[in-house]
């Protein structure tokens, strides 16, 4: 019996339909992943779901016994508190059932030893069961173990909520989502501010997890560790495929082939029978059959046209600098008001690619902005080789929200641009069509990082420093941008939480936490 169904649901943005009388189940013992490209609908679905979206058309069915746990990044934490004490809130409906059976117990003291007594005592004793059974006893335990397991650990269960960074946010909220402990999680992007030691402790939460999920993620190593199933969303259609990540990847592939030669099987019948119609429509003789192959046309079941979406080519231009060191640290010291690791010494050389790694909060982030002036070092300095020319990649998405596209975005960048050149621009980073005059905050965040990835591609640099850049790319993007930085010419700095991405792109990493060792 299912817990989930989707009937029948349509949902159009602008001239894109999303999702065009799609179907969908999910099953109890269901670990689901969700895939597509850029821009297919994933978050929009998962939006659906929890029913912050409406479908067009229609509808989205819960088992109404069903506990539903939903991870948003995009939440804001207003209420000034501790990480443990909002992690605590996890636990408020047993904090509940403690302050029933605290009157209960209260009400027994004053009934004495009467038949109403041993009925409260009766009672009582069922609430404790459902603490115990639920963890009550354990809370702080749990709490230490999740915490622990996420990395929450490593900046401090006493830190001030509201002071936290966006990555640092997301590891809170998704600890205290696993603390609720649902019986259905929907999870979008939830490693993507994680690294390798919190994504195999996820990893092994999830294969634990007794419940069904539905994950969004582009890290398909990950999705092959945890998933027993694939929906993917791909020409309006929810397709499922059972099995493991490659067991989809190879079924797809045929599938995708099969459908393709269906849909130009099918243009060619569709132009066959219309050019019958436009020819004998109007003569007395013919003009019966041409009346019945209209209705025949009429009633066949279109073929959406195959994801015509261009491939992402990402090419990055180059402009010389002076000298073979590019970047140069002497005992940088970073932070915002205290130091975060110990002070860095380093050189990079004119076509290095270097990778900065280590678990979220650490500082790779501010790292990042302190060599692109965008923080001051707290002591020692840095210095840029004459003639350097920085690329910069802000890991958040800072697009005002005010309703500008793409293509006016770009031109805002680079005015002396033509509409025609944004375009073609937007196109080679694997935006097309209508989606260049969508509002940007309408856009995925896959199709947002590649407006972003596509600044860099107009102007020539020598020094490229990326924060996650491969955050919402899709499986395409990622390769695609692999490819890029090792054609680039000049330096590159990157932050990563990907062992392949780095292994793929760097020269040699630079781990924080390795740092703390040496000093």
């Amino acid at each position: 019996m299912s817990i989930l169904d989707v009937k029948n649901i349509t949902q159009i943005f602008g001239d894109k339909k999303l999702f065009s009388h799609a179907d969908m189940q999910l099953f109890g013992g269901d670990k689901m992943g969700l895939t597509g490209l850029n821009g297919a609908g994933k978050s929009t679905f998962i939006k659906i779901l929890t029913g912050e979206i409406l479908p067009d058309q229609g509808d989205v069915r819960w088992n109404p016994k069903v506990r539903l746990g939903c991870l948003d990044q995009q939440a804001s934490i207003r209420q000034s508190m501790t990480i443990w004490a909002y992690l605590d809130q996890a636990f408020e409906p047993l904090y509940a059932l403690e302050r029933q059976l605290a009157a209960l117990d209260a009400q027994i003291t004053v009934t004495g030893e009467t038949d109403r007594a041993m009925e409260l005592c009766e009672q009582a004793e069922v609430l404790r069961q459902r603490l115990e059974a639920g963890g009550f006893y354990q809370i702080r335990s749990t709490i230490d173990r999740v915490a622990a397991g996420l990395g929450l650990t490593a900046f401090g269960l006493d830190t001030d909520v509201t002071k936290l960074s966006g990555g640092q946010r997301a590891k809170v909220l998704l600890a205290k989502l696993l603390l609720q402990q649902p019986d259905v999680l929907l999870l979008d992007e939830p490693t993507n501010f994680l690294d390798t030691d919190h994504i195999a402790w996820l990893t092994k939460y999830l294969n634990s997890f007794k419940g069904a999920f539905i994950l969004v993620s582009h890290d398909f190593g990950f999705l092959e560790s945890v998933c027993n199933c694939i929906c993917d969303i791909e020409n309006g259609k929810i397709v499922r495929y059972n099995g493991s990540y490659t067991d989809f990847v190879r079924l797809k592939e045929a599938r995708r082939a099969a459908y393709e030669k269906n849909y130009q099987s099918q243009q060619k019948e569709i132009k066959r029978l219309q050019t019958f119609i436009d020819k004998n429509i109007v003569r007395a003789s013919t003009s019966a059959m041409a009346k019945s192959r209209r209705k025949r046309l009429e009633k066949m079941e279109k073929l959406e046209k195959p994801n015509t979406d261009p491939r992402p080519s990402f090419l990055f231009s180059y402009t010389p600098a002076v000298g073979q060191t590019i970047l140069s640290t002497d005992r940088l010291a970073i932070g915002y008001d205290t130091q975060l690791v110990p002070e860095l010494t380093l050189r990079l050389g004119i076509r290095e690619k270097l990778a900065v790694t280590g678990f979220n909060g650490i500082g790779k982030s501010t790292f990042i902005k302190t060599i692109c002036g965008q923080l001051a070092p707290l002591s020692g300095g840095y210095r840029l080789a004459e003639r350097a020319a920085v690329g910069y990649y802000e890991q958040e998405n800072l697009f005002a929200d005010d309703g500008i596209s793409a293509l006016e975005q770009v031109k805002s960048w680079y005015p002396r641009l033509d509409d025609k050149q944004v375009r073609a621009a937007l196109s080679r980073c694997g935006l097309g069509g209508e989606k260049v005059l969508r509002p940007l905050k309408t856009l995925s965040g896959g199709e947002q990082a590649k407006v972003k990835l596509c600044r860099l591609t107009l102007q020539p640099y020598n020094l490229l420093v990326l924060d996650e850049p491969t955050n919402h790319l899709d499986v395409n993007a990622i390769a695609q941008l692999q490819t890029a930085i090792k054609l680039f010419e000049g330096a590159v700095v990157f932050v990563s939480h990907s062992k392949a991405f780095c292994k793929a792109c760097a020269d040699r990493t630079l781990d924080f936490e390795k740092l703390f060792d040496e000093d």
